[in-house]
Formats: C-alpha cells, structure tokens, sequence
C-alpha cells in the first residue's frame, strides 16, 4: 500500500489538453497520452477503499482499484490482463465513457479531492499493452461446430462476437454499413474516439476467427428466418434507428437535419469517402451559423463538430438549465471552451426562412413540477420568444427503434411498448427460440459501456442456451 492512498498528497491531474484554439482547427483528440511517471502517481492516488464505489457504479463492474494499484506499482501487463477480464474495449471505454457520471463522479474522494483519473489512466494501460504487442487476437481452447449469427457490428454486436469466439464458437457478424464499428465509426467523432482505435479492434477479431459480412442488410439481402436457418443461434444488437422529431411551424425548411445524419457525413468525410451532401454545404457548417437543439451527448458531439468544420457561431438550445441536462457535464465544458454558446432554458418553437431555414425562433423556458422521472418540467414563459441566426439547424432529440418485426421480415417477433425488443432479461432470449437480443434494441437509447455489458451478458446467455440444447441433443441419441 506505500504506492497508494496519495490522494491527500497529490492533486486530481489530467493529461495535457491541447489548447480551445489549436483543437478548435482538426478533429484530434484533445488529450494527449499520459506519460508513465505520471500516470502512476495518479494511479496512486486511489484510496483502496472497503466499498469501491467506483466498480458498483461501473455498468461493467470493472476492478478498478486493483489495475490501479497495479499500475502505480509498474505492473503494466498485469493491468490490462485485469481490465480486458470485464471490458472488451478498454480502450474505447478510456476514451468516451461519461465518467463524470459513472466511475469518477462515485469515486470516494471526489469530495474534497477529486476523484482518481480513471478514464485517463485505462486509456495510458490499454494503449501502453497495445503498443507492447500484449493484445493478441482471440485463440480458443477448442472449436466449436456450432455458429452464431450477430446482426450489427456495433460495439454491443463486437463485444459478444469477442467472448463467443473465445469459447470457440463459429461467429459471423452482419451489418448493413462498409465498415465495422456501427455508433464507434460512424456516430461518434473523431476527437472524442479516432477511428484507428477501432479498426484495431476490428481487425483482432478479424485475425480471431470472427467473420464479418458488411454492407449486408436484414430484411433486405436475407430475411431473420434465413438467417436462423444458417446458424445455431442469433443476436440481434442493431441499436436504433429512427430518429425522434421535432414538429414546428418551417420543420420543412432545406438544412433542417438530423443529428445522425449530420455526424454520419463528417465522419465519412473524415474517413475519405465522397460524401456530395458535405461537398455541396448542405451538411458542412464552415461559415455558417448553426442551432443545435438538445442537451445530450450527441448534441455536445454536433456542436464541438460545427465548431472544427469552421462554423460562424454555434448555439445549443436546451430546454432545461445546465443542471438538468442529460449530457456531460465535461463535455459542455469542453464546448464552452471552444466558443460554442449555450442558450439555457430555451426550446425552439418555430423555424424561419424562404425555402431554407435562416432563423430559429425560441421561447424561454421555466422549470416546473418534477415529471414521473423526478426532473423538473420545463414550460414555456408567455411573450418570450427570441430568434437566433441559422444557416443549419441540427435536430438531437434522442431516437428510437424502427418498426422492428417489419424491418426484419419477421412479424412474430414481439415488441415492449415501447418498440424495443422483448425478451426475458433472465435469459436475454425474445420469444422466438434462439434468437437473443442486447444493447438499446432492449433497453432504449444508452451509452456505448451498457451495449459493451448486454453483448457480453447475452454471448453467456447464448453460450448456456447452445450447451443446454447439446446436452439434451446427447441425451435423446
């Protein structure tokens, strides 16, 4: 214990974060690596406490106090052997966790202290392991002849085809983009998560036996019947899809768009691709004024986006104060610091223009009575309403799922209320036999760490499924 507990000696610190207006001109990320000296006596500052609040609060329930001990002793390897035991992607996780919200934010002294790195030091392990050559691609004790069918390459889909292939299974993955990575490539940008880091990812489970087919749509290049035709069991961990809309006078203006399509062109672009939408201005925000309407992260992802494409001004519009935002709160920090404004207590209540959008007109917002979720309901002041310039006006409203049974040609495939999959959480099956389902197909929109705990959850699942249905395969014959 003489390597920790230092919190009472040492300040919180972080890696060296590269200046507002030097991030503000590429789409780096905007921390630099820690270096080892560093790193360790952050790591050192944990206080090995009893209850470690940090792994409870944790969807993954990392042993956190332990990789850090480990890593303040020097014990590299052995921290990333221990951090890779419950997380399949460490290095994802390092980088785009709210844990603010989760680990950091729970830790014990983060009153009066400030709670340990975490983040910051399982980026340093991971990333140290990798460039060691200490993560090796899956290699099975023994192969197994049964295969499972995973529909979406998304990092719920990625995590349980990583834990399948490590019990030998023969598993392909599905998806209807060119590459693999679903929200990590194509939603998220690139300051916050480069896309080499999951190509990395992508291509161990490549070399491990996982096989991928992309550009291959359910419902459209094979029917869900089909599919479990071909395989032994089925995942189905797409995320959403459809987005949630705002309905106002001018919605149908030009350059009203949607936050994922938005993101989705200037990560393309990003990636090389011909994007005409990006090259024409209409999803390209350089010297235009920008509207972003929504609190959550993906909000805080299109405005840090507008600012780096060179936008004129970015404003936020949220309907709640800072305190009662869904978003993280490091984030808006973040964008605050790179010049976007945020117009609190604010919802837009119509859009404005000849043929294309050229204003947003907003109401100011009072907080009311708490709602059934316990946060407090906005409502609008009378005789309020204010205008704000935009060129571009990008709707973050959250999403949900397609109509689920029609989009996979399967109509007894049973749906909650609220348009998830259904399934029993015991078995994470849903009602058709062999078919399971995990990440926000089931639970609703959530992080990428909660989809990272459902594929790993539900790839056991399938595991004690197919050796169940083995056994009595034996047992009949």
């Amino acid at each position: 214990m003489g390597k920790m507990q230092k919190f009472v000696s040492v300040a919180r610190g972080t890696p060296t974060k590269r200046e507002a207006v030097l991030r503000r001109e590429d789409f780096g990320e905007i921390y630099e690596k820690f270096q080892t000296d560093a790193a360790a006596e952050q790591a050192g500052r944990c206080s090995q406490c009893g209850i470690p609040f940090c792994q409870v609060h944790c969807p993954l329930h990392n042993n956190i106090p332990d990789w850090l001990m480990m890593t303040a002793e020097g014990r590299l390897e052995e921290a990333y052997e221990l951090a890779s035991e419950t997380n399949t992607f460490p290095e994802v996780c390092g980088r785009i966790c709210p844990q603010d919200r989760l680990c950091e934010g729970n830790c014990v002294i983060e009153k009066g202290f400030g709670g340990v790195t975490i983040g910051a030091v399982e980026k340093y392990v991971t990333e140290t392991a990798f460039d060691n050559g200490w993560v090796k691609p899956v290699k099975p004790f023994r192969e197994r002849t049964e295969s499972v069918g995973i529909i979406g390459a998304g990092p719920g889909g990625m995590a349980a085809a990583d834990r399948l292939r490590r019990l030998g299974y023969q598993v392909h993955v599905y998806d209807r983009y060119d590459r693999v990575g679903g929200l990590l490539v194509y939603g998220i940008p690139n300051f916050k998560l480069e896309k080499s880091v999951v190509a990395r990812r992508a291509d161990l489970l490549t070399e491990g036996g996982v096989i991928f087919h992309t550009n291959f749509e359910v419902g459209r290049d094979a029917s869900l019947d089909e599919l479990r035709d071909r395989h032994d069991a089925i995942l189905i961990a797409t995320g959403f899809y459809d987005y949630r809309d705002l309905s106002a006078p001018g919605s149908g203006l030009a350059n009203i768009v949607q936050a994922m399509t938005y993101l989705t062109a200037s990560n393309r672009k990003g990636l090389g691709d011909n994007v005409p939408e990006f090259d024409s201005g209409e999803l390209n925000a350089a010297g235009k004024n920008v509207v972003v309407i929504g609190g959550g992260d993906t909000a805080m992802d299109c405005v840090r986006t507008a600012v780096r494409q060179g936008a004129q001004s970015v404003s936020c519009l949220y309907r709640r104060d800072r305190e009662n935002m869904p978003g993280s709160e490091r984030e808006v920090s973040h964008a605050e610091e790179e010049g976007v404004r945020f117009v609190w207590q604010s919802a837009p209540e119509a859009f404005l223009g000849n043929g294309a959008v050229e204003k947003v007109r907003a109401l100011r917002m009072r907080l009311g009575t708490p709602d059934a979720s316990g946060r407090q309901t906005p409502q609008p002041i009378k005789d309020s309403s204010f205008k704000l310039p935009a060129d571009i006006a990008i709707k973050a409203l959250g999403f949900d799922p397609e109509d689920l049974p029609t989009m996979f040609g399967n109509k007894k495939l049973a749906v909650t209320r609220h348009r998830t999959l259904k399934i029993s959480y015991k078995t994470m099956m849903t009602n058709l036999d062999g078919v399971f389902a995990a990440g926000d197909i089931i639970r609703g929109a959530s992080l990428v760490v909660w989809a990272i705990r459902d594929g790993r959850d539900a790839a056991d699942a399938i595991d004690a499924y197919l050796n169940a249905k083995a056994s009595e395969e034996r047992r009949v014959a």
